[in-house]
């Protein structure tokens, strides 16, 4: 059962994938002899697709490792204030039209505002010397309204046009999506999962408890430490690369282990396939259904996902009651 669900997983992704190349306004197909036709694909719809790709494994993976390390369904990348650290610096290099470093500029400020942000809820989160899952989610939350608050502050001072460019990116707008952008977002991402994946026997042991994670060789506060950092790194990466997207992080974890277990080895790469597939299929979608108009892809993944995650809350087997 396992494995067919494995194999299910992959191929709707490949599918939706190839699918996000052809889809848009006008139907186009990859291999179209017709060079305007091939500009559009392979310029403009193919960073989109990667971008949203490496953005929806990134949060996927990013909200199973830390429902894992705080011990909450409930958890999610956002949740921790690490994205809107990001957003307060990136929207106000936006407000302020920044353009010190190119293209790069946006990105470069969320990525720092996230970092900084992660550093910040670690410190917070910190007791005796140790990092405490209560302590760091009350910190993330506590952050995350300050920063909100501060930033429609900002936006409620800015004009017209600055605040719609600050607004459309926060919101998760991929038609930013830049070649130059990601190999450096793909770089941070994998670093970020290869982290996870290798404390991934450390995170199932977590999961059942602070003493029994003792008692089987690991010391909790430094996997959540290194867990933390990996969280982290992939969220500071996502958002620099296509801005803020909820309920990828929050959901997928939860389809995922409904498929095939809680075992963090499996769970963790397969919620960066179906993560990548949720945010590529809502791109999709919100370049297509109100064309020529476009919808930011995070009021796409709240639209569809807000209505499936209030009905997983129902089943008592996905909270583990």
């Amino acid at each position: 059962m396992v494995k067919r669900n494995v194999v299910i997983i992959v191929a709707v992704a490949a599918g939706v994938a190839l699918l996000s190349l052809c889809i848009g306004p006008r139907w186009l197909s990859p291999f179209d002899p017709d060079p305007l036709a091939r500009q559009i694909v392979f310029a403009i719809r193919l960073p989109r697709v990667a971008v949203a790709l490496l953005m929806g494994g990134a949060l996927g993976a990013s909200g199973a490792v830390l429902q894992g390390i705080l011990r909450n369904p409930l958890a999610d990348p956002y949740i921790l204030g690490i994205s809107t650290g990001a957003a307060l610096l990136a929207a106000a290099g936006l407000l302020m039209g920044s353009r010190l470093f190119g293209s790069f500029t946006i990105p470069l400020l969320a990525f720092i505002g996230a970092i900084l942000t992660g550093i910040a809820v670690g410190a917070l989160g910190l007791k005796g010397g140790r990092l405490w899952p209560e302590r760091l989610l009350l910190a993330g939350v506590g952050l995350g309204f300050l920063f909100s608050a501060v930033l429609m502050l900002m936006m409620s001072l800015s004009s017209d046009e600055g605040m719609r460019r600050a607004v459309l990116w926060i919101f998760g707008d991929l038609a930013m999506a830049d070649w130059s952008l990601i190999p450096y977002g793909f770089a941070l991402i994998l670093v970020g999962l290869c982290l996870s994946l290798w404390r991934a026997k450390g995170l199932n042991a977590l999961m059942l408890g602070d003493d029994i994670a003792h008692s089987l060789g690991f010391s909790p506060d430094r996997e959540r430490w290194i867990l933390f950092c990996a969280v982290g790194l992939m969220t500071a990466a996502s958002v620099s690369l296509g801005g803020i997207v909820g309920f990828v992080g929050l959901l997928v974890p939860h389809i995922i282990r409904f498929l095939v277990g809680s075992d963090n080895r499996i769970l963790i790469p397969l919620s960066v396939v179906a993560g990548g597939t949720l945010l590529c299929t809502a791109d999709t979608l919100g370049r297509t259904i109100a064309a020529p108009m476009e919808l930011p892809s995070g009021i796409i993944t709240a639209i569809l996902g807000a209505p499936f995650f209030l009905y997983l809350l129902r089943q008592k087997d996905i909270l583990g009651e």
